[in-house]
């Protein structure tokens, strides 16, 4: 009974998370299907790479193709690839390269309500799941030998669209389908590398407790990281508020949030525009100091600062 236990859990932990569709040998690594917390790549930080003429293996593409007309291209017996004809050309010309393939989605951003945008993000991943497995099916039926591997990822349509967003007219269907990510070989490489990876950092701004005043002594540090952000225009900066534990969780929200408001003031009086400064409210969650002493309640009752 004791054994029988044992390998029932064993079952239940050791499931597997990879969606794969591979010829040959079956590899024993487990591989997410999702690609987590990368919701700010801007399109503009991958023209130099992403052109869409001819493939090497060192390189990540990006393709526009409608990743939910999968189903439908592949019960023809030609299908018209239309933007994703390139790919199958290379694809059938190199049968034994190996692929990793990302479905891009976001979620409309006049979406505010959190339950409705949750239900989408879940409803959107499952859909682009099922649409690239029924490709990567397909191949294996046609007896194609690239192994695949198969990714959903998020991001924020502002950023991908770059400051166009702002400007131009916003689409209204409320899932958007972006497109693929592609990379062709065994090499490991980051298929969403941070839009901001090679940014300056930033210092918290820290607060009295049950106060939410921005002292006169961080204005040197706010006129360099307004400056730096008018310099650097492809940068946007979010500034999270925390508190330390004393209070109601509404209470320390509301005052993280205030804070928040309170940087974001300063900055949008040192030039920098609106839309390019995002706040979020995290209350007393994330501690990073000791909230049963004073020097400990100082560091957590904090802005902090992330270039993105």
């Amino acid at each position: 009974m004791k054994k029988f236990a044992i390998v029932l859990l064993a079952m239940l932990f050791l499931q597997p998370v990879a969606l794969m569709a591979q010829s040959g040998k079956k590899t024993t690594k487990e591989v997410s299907p999702f690609i987590e917390g990368k919701k700010k790549v801007r399109r503009v930080d991958y023209d130099s790479i992403w052109k869409f003429t001819t493939f090497d293996q060192k390189k990540v593409y990006f393709n526009d193709f409608d990743y939910t007309l999968f189903p439908e291209m592949c019960e023809h017996r030609n299908p018209d690839w239309g933007s994703f004809q390139p790919v199958m050309n290379f694809l059938q010309t190199q049968p034994r390269t190996p692929v990793r393939m990302v479905a891009v989605y976001a979620i409309n951003p006049n979406i505010k309500e959190a339950s409705q945008r949750n239900a989408l993000i879940a409803q959107a991943q499952q859909e682009a799941l099922e649409c690239i497995q029924t490709f990567a099916d397909w191949c294996t039926n046609k007896e194609m030998k690239n192994k695949m591997q198969l990714f959903v990822a998020q991001v924020d349509y502002r950023y991908w669209q770059g400051t166009d967003f702002f400007v131009n007219q916003q689409p209204n269907d409320a899932v958007i389908h972006v497109g693929l990510v592609l990379f062709f070989g065994t090499k490991k490489i980051d298929l969403f590398p941070s839009a901001a990876a090679d940014a300056r950092t930033f210092h918290n701004i820290k607060f009295f407790p049950n106060d939410a005043t921005v002292q006169e002594s961080y204005d040197p540090m706010l006129d360099e990281l307004a400056q730096y952000l008018l310099e650097n225009e492809r940068y946007e900066v979010m500034l999270r508020g925390y508190t330390d534990n004393i209070g109601t969780d509404a209470y320390c929200i509301g005052l993280s949030r205030q804070r928040c408001v309170e940087v974001k003031k300063k900055l949008i009086a040192r030039g920098v525009p609106e839309y390019r400064i995002e706040i979020e409210a995290k209350g007393s969650s994330d501690p990073i100091g000791d909230n049963n002493d004073y020097e400990g309640r100082i560091s957590n009752n904090r802005v902090s600062i992330e270039m993105q």
